[in-house]
């Protein structure tokens, strides 16, 4: 009896490991390029396990796929998942969100392919609650913003795929001039999908 318990504590660690070394993967094209640019990103469930789970919920329902890159700084930072990226008119583009905001979880660094979530200004969002699906990555080490956003993984390949997404053309507001469409996105465990599901709304 006590070997059977043993061991289904040790199936149990097993199985929570697994999980917590899970991966996302993106794979973005520019305009109507045939080129997969792809991205794979290693989520932390340790420092981050509330923004981890809210993410791979996301990734589950296919809720980023089909949006766009919406912010690009050259060499520094790479911007997504506003569903409101969705539409032709790109006025309000970077408000947008599933309607709710996650707790913070601040401890990791800004280092390069650090992945952390978007939130609001300490001005109106002093609980510096991060945004409920938009999150950036950075290209460079950012430590003036360590101790200020939720860094939730990092990038483990494709570093220089969203370095190349980062020097294309932008506008004033740093929005792609040509858009940077996300092809799928998915937990690598789940592998690619092969039907297009949107958010349930």
């Amino acid at each position: 009896m006590k070997k059977l318990a043993l061991l289904t504590f040790l199936l149990g660690l097993t199985v929570l490991s697994a999980r917590a070394q899970d991966n996302a993967v993106f794979e973005f094209r520019i305009g109507h390029e045939k080129a997969i640019h792809r991205v794979v990103i290693a989520l932390d469930s340790g420092d981050a396990p509330a923004t981890v789970a809210n993410f791979e919920k996301l990734l589950h329902h296919k809720f980023y796929t089909g949006l766009k890159v919406h912010r690009i700084i050259p060499n520094t930072l790479v911007q997504m998942g506003d569903p409101l990226s969705r539409r032709r008119d790109i006025s309000q583009v970077g408000t947008g969100g599933p309607g709710y905001t996650l707790a913070p979880e601040i401890h990791l660094r800004h280092t390069v392919g650090a992945v952390a979530m978007s939130r609001l200004p300490d001005n109106i969002n002093p609980g510096r609650r991060s945004s409920g699906s938009q999150f950036y990555v950075c290209l460079k080490p950012m430590p003036d913003l360590d101790g200020k956003y939720t860094v939730f993984g990092h990038v483990t390949k494709g570093l220089d795929d969203l370095v190349t997404l980062s020097n294309q053309a932008a506008d004033t507001n740093d929005y792609p001039v040509t858009p940077i469409h996300i092809a799928a996105a998915y937990r690598q465990s789940d592998g690619p999908p092969f039907t297009l599901k949107l958010w349930p709304w």
